[in-house]
């Protein structure tokens, strides 16, 4: 046998072993480690007003914007004074404030769409008394959508900002 017919042979013996080892990857459950790569074991329970899943499903983490605006529509107002006042409870979290945009357009401009996006959440907040050096943006214009399909539902969806809550560490 060659050597090139021999390492093929080797990489695919332990990509099968990779294959066939079960609970190599921990499942903890709906809210731990394994969902979707994501570990949200950290997020607490929506039952503990004082959690970041709280925050995420009842009061609401994210706002929705019409196609190519970064106005703040009544129902984004809504979820934004439920954000404040939450936020103002809990001062030991602080946000970073992401703005998206949906498929529509040129990167340039979904990114800095994005930009007004989120830097318009911010104001928002700041002005319901939210201390500013709590609050940070950032903008992925069109990178990072939450749905894709090219229709207006998807678009819809991808038009928006979200208020991603970190523990305060004072730093």
């Amino acid at each position: 046998m060659s050597h090139l017919t021999k390492a093929v042979l080797l990489v695919a013996a332990l990509g099968l072993a990779a294959c066939s080892s079960p609970g190599r990857i921990p499942d903890d459950g709906p809210t731990g480690p394994g969902v979707n790569g994501i570990d949200s074991s950290g997020l607490g329970s929506v039952s503990d007003p004082r959690s970041i899943a709280y925050f995420n499903q009842l009061v609401g983490d994210r706002v929705l914007f019409a196609v190519d605006e970064s106005t703040i529509s009544p129902e984004a107002r809504a979820t934004l004074v439920q954000q404040a006042s939450w936020l103002l409870e809990n001062t030991e979290y602080s946000a970073i404030i992401e703005g998206h945009a949906d498929e529509q357009g040129t990167r340039e401009y979904n990114l800095a769409l994005g930009a007004r996006r989120a830097s318009a959440v911010q104001q928002f907040l700041i002005a319901q008394g939210v201390a500013a050096s709590r609050l940070r943006t950032v903008t992925f214009g069109k990178e990072r959508p939450l749905e894709i399909c090219s229709n207006e539902t998807c678009y819809a969806q991808n038009r928006r900002a979200v208020t991603v809550l970190r523990v305060d560490t004072g730093v």
